[in-house]
C-alpha cells in the first residue's frame, strides 16, 4: 500500500516521457574521450577533477524475519560504512592531470587519476586515497589501431564505461552494482561459524568475516587494449579488444589467468562533440576470465575447504539516444559464475546473530554445526551461478538548467537455482538542476523492490526482503 503512490507516479511520468522517445546525455564515443587527446591542440598537462557531496536517506527498517531479525538491514544503510540510515558523505573526489607528450611526440597520450572520496575504491582495505587510472596511449599507428597500456576503465557497459561526472543518476543500476562492481572475496562465505567466547569477527575458517579482499573494481582493470575509431557511412563506428589482469584496480595479478574484453559500437551523430553529443549508438560487449576462490565447509575447521578455479563471464548489449531535449537508454545484461550473493540474512557483514549458545539450531550449512556458538553474517559468493538485468532510462530537458529522468531497472539473481533466485526492481524518478556546465543539482527517489519469487509469500526470504526501504538521495557535482 505505501508505494502505490509511487507506482503511479512513475507510470505517469514514464508514459509522458515515452511519448516523446527520450535518453541520456551520455551518447558519446568513451574510448577516444578517455583514451586519445585532441591532435595537434591538447596541452602538455591538464589538471581536472570533480567533487560530490551528497546526502542518503531511507526509513531505517529493521529486518522483519531470520537469525538477525530486529538488526541493521544492509540495504537499508548508508554507504560505504553501513552504519547509519541516513547522512552526509563525500562518495567522490577525484583530481587528475591527461595531456600529451608535446612537443617531443604528439601521438604520446597519458591519463592519469585519483580518487581521495569515501567510498568502495577508498575503503576497500584502509581508508586511503587510490590511484584508479594510470594509462599511457600510442597513437602511432591511428589509422589501424591505437594501444592503451595500464589501469583504466575496461570497454563494456556503458553504465560503466561512462564519465561518472556526466552520469544522470546518483546510485548504479541493481545489474551494475552486483554483476560489473566486483568485489574480490577469498572465500565463498559458507563458513560462518563463531565461537561466542572469541568475541565479534572470528567467523569462516580463515577465523575472519568473509570481507573484500581490497577495494571495488570500479569497472578498470590493468591491462593492454587495441581500439580505434572510424566514420563508416556517416556513422562513428569503434571497436576495443583488451587483455587484463582480471583483478581490479592497486594491485597486479593474483593467479596467471588473463580476462578478455571485446567491444563494438556505431553511433549516428546528429550534433555537438564530446561527453554530451547527440547522437543513437548501438553498442554490444563481453568480457571472459576465471577467478580463484576458496569453497569453505561450514564448520571451524578449514581443513575441509576446498579451493577451486571457477569462470567468470558477463556480455550485454544496448543504446543510448540524444537529441535536441529528449534522452533515452536501454541495456540488457547476461552474467555467467561468480555472482556476488549479498549477505547472509540481510545483515551488515559482521554482525552476530540473535541465537547465540544453546537456543543456535543445528546448522548443517552456512554456519555453526554444533549449535553451540552464533552466525556471523558474510559476504557470500555463488561461483556457478547465473543472473541477468535490464534497465530503461528516458529524461527530458524542461529548460537549459532542469531536466527530469526516470529509469526502471530490474536484477534476477540466481536464476539457475529456484531457491536461491532473487528478483530486485528499481524504479528511480530523478531531477537535475545545471548551475552552470560544469555544477549541477541531482535528487532521485528511489522505489525499491525486491522477492524471492519461487518461494512462499511468508518464507522468511521474502519477509526479510519486504524490509527493504525506498531510498531518497540528493548530490552536488562540481567539476574543476
Amino acid at each position: 500500500m505505501k508505494r502505490k503512490l509511487t507506482k503511479v507516479a512513475s507510470s505517469v511520468l514514464l508514459t509522458a516521457m515515452l511519448g516523446g522517445l527520450i535518453a541520456p546525455a551520455n551518447a558519446a564515443n568513451w574510448l577516444m574521450l578517455q583514451g586519445t587527446e585532441p591532435e595537434g591542440s591538447a596541452p602538455r598537462a591538464k589538471v581536472w577533477g570533480f567533487i560530490q557531496p551528497e546526502y542518503s536517506k531511507t526509513d531505517g527498517t529493521k529486518l522483519k524475519a531470520g537469525p538477525w531479525a530486529g538488526q541493521d538491514a544492509v540495504f537499508n544503510m548508508m554507504r560505504p560504512d553501513l552504519k547509519s540510515n541516513e547522512g552526509f558523505n563525500t562518495l567522490r573526489a577525484r583530481l587528475g592531470v591527461r595531456g600529451t607528450g608535446m612537443p617531443l611526440d604528439s601521438n604520446v597520450n597519458y591519463f592519469l587519476l585519483a580518487e581521495f572520496g569515501n567510498n568502495g575504491i577508498t575503503r576497500g582495505d584502509g581508508g586511503s586515497a587510490k590511484v584508479t587510472d594510470a594509462s599511457v596511449t600510442l597513437n602511432h599507428l591511428k589509422d589501424i589501431a591505437r594501444v592503451r597500456v595500464g589501469t583504466f576503465k575496461t570497454p563494456g557497459s556503458e553504465e560503466g564505461l561512462q564519465a561518472i561526472h556526466v552520469f544522470d543518476y546518483i546510485n548504479f543500476t541493481n545489474g551494475a552494482n552486483g554483476l560489473l562492481l566486483e568485489r574480490f572475496f577469498k572465500y565463498d562465505g559458507s563458513g560462518t561459524f563463531v565461537n561466542p567466547n572469541a568475541g565479534p569477527n572470528t567467523a569462516s575458517d580463515s577465523g575472519q568475516v568473509n570481507s573484500p579482499t581490497g577495494p571495488v573494481g570500479a569497472f578498470r582493470d590493468t591491462g593492454i587494449q587495441l581500439f580505434n575509431s572510424f566514420n563508416v557511412a556517416g556513422w562513428d563506428a569503434s571497436y576495443a579488444w583488451m587483455i587484463g589482469n582480471g583483478n581490479g584496480i592497486t594491485r597486479g595479478d593474483n593467479d596467471g589467468n588473463t580476462e578478455t574484453y571485446a567491444y563494438i559500437s556505431a553511433e549516428k551523430v546528429y550534433a555537438g562533440k564530446g561527453p554530451r553529443r547527440q547522437g543513437l549508438k548501438l553498442f554490444a560487449w563481453n568480457q571472459s576470465g576465471k577467478r580463484n576462490l576458496t569453497l569453505e565447509k561450514g564448520n571451524s575447521s578449514s581443513a575441509d575447504d576446498t579451493d577451486g578455479v571457477f569462470d567468470r563471464k558477463r556480455s550485454g548489449f544496448g543504446v543510448t539516444f540524444i537529441k535536441d531535449k529528449f534522452r533515452a537508454a536501454f541495456e540488457h545484461i547476461k552474467a555467467d559464475g561468480m555472482i556476488f550473493n549479498g549477505t547472509d540474512g540481510g545483515a551488515v557483514a559482521g554482525s552476530l546473530s540473535n541465537l547465540p549458545g544453546a537456543a543456535a539450531p543445528k546448522f548443517t550449512t552456512n554456519g555453526d554445526v554444533n549449535g553451540d556458538g552464533q552466525l556471523s553474517a558474510s559476504f557470500n559468493m555463488e561461483p556457478t551461478g547465473e543472473a541477468d538485468s535490464t534497465y530503461l532510462h528516458v529524461g527530458y530537458a524542461i529548460t537549459p538548467k532542469l531536466e527530469i529522468d526516470y529509469r526502471y531497472d530490474t536484477y534476477n539473481r540466481m536464476t539457475n537455482v529456484a531457491a536461491k533466485e532473487r528478483t530486485f526492481t528499481t524504479n528511480t524518478l530523478g531531477v537535475q538542476y545545471f548551475f552552470n556546465k560544469k555544477s549541477r543539482l541531482i535528487v532521485n527517489y528511489e522505489q525499491r523492490e525486491a522477492e524471492a519469487p519461487n518461494l512462499a509469500a511468508d518464507h522468511n526470504a521474502n519477509k526479510i526482503l519486504d524490509s527493504m526501504d525506498d531510498r531518497l538521495s540528493a548530490q552536488i557535482l562540481i567539476i574543476f
